[in-house]
């Protein structure tokens, strides 16, 4: 077992023979009165203290920690209690992708996610929690493609906080599927429409604008071919 326990309101007294006997401390019968001690991966030690009368939660607490070293899911107690808005926070600085995709997923997270999920803490996300934010998702039945970019945002919190090796966190993210995005094809606008709009634009550019007119709708008839050239 990793670690040791420490019971505080007795202790040890050897005589000159030899022998020990048990003697109360000055902290008898007042707070808790085991400790569980353990030295983590980095040499740093973890206590976590237990009241009388409940040894064998603390050995099994200890138990627990060793079995989570070996299979190398252990977590150090205090990053678990970083909340989802603060790693997502962290996280959004560190973006690489350009600023507008930035803005964008800034203004999902902070309009749909945090305000169910910004104060819990990563070390106790499970796939409840997640599910949640996808039912409540379905406030907006018509865009498909929003509720699945809003599981998607979080997912991306919660994948990169599964590299910091929060194992609640995998089992919450691996679990519950986001919602699939609706294909929306491309519609081409009608001639009427093309005329209307060219001639509301300069001279100068009218040609452009034609032209990325028939670029779209050759994209678009090219889909529909079976042979596509």
């Amino acid at each position: 077992m990793a670690g040791h326990i420490q019971d505080r309101w007795y202790k040890v007294e050897r005589a000159a023979d030899g022998s020990s006997t048990k003697a109360k401390t000055s902290r008898h019968g007042n707070g808790m009165r085991y400790r569980a001690r353990y030295v983590g991966p980095h040499g740093t030690e973890k206590s976590k203290s237990f009241p009388d009368r409940q040894k064998r939660r603390a050995e099994e607490w200890l138990a627990e920690i060793e079995a989570d070293m070996l299979w190398g899911q252990y977590v150090d107690p205090k990053a678990g209690r970083v909340t989802f808005q603060q790693y997502a926070e962290r996280w959004l600085a560190g973006l690489t992708t350009d600023i507008a995709t930035r803005i964008l997923v800034e203004r999902h997270l902070r309009r749909h996610a945090l305000p169910r999920l910004g104060t819990r803490p990563l070390g106790s996300f499970r796939p409840v929690h997640i599910r949640d934010v996808r039912a409540r998702s379905g406030e907006l039945p018509d865009l498909r493609w929003l509720r699945a970019q809003r599981c998607a945002d979080v997912r991306a919190v919660l994948s990169a906080a599964v590299d910091g090796t929060w194992p609640g966190i995998r089992a919450a993210r691996g679990s519950v599927r986001p919602p699939a995005a609706a294909v929306r094809r491309v519609v081409p606008w009608r001639t009427t429409d093309v005329r209307a709009v060219r001639e509301a634009f300069p001279p100068t550019i009218r040609p452009s604008l034609t032209w990325a007119v028939a670029a779209g709708f050759a994209r678009e008839k090219s889909r529909d071919s079976p042979c596509p050239r």
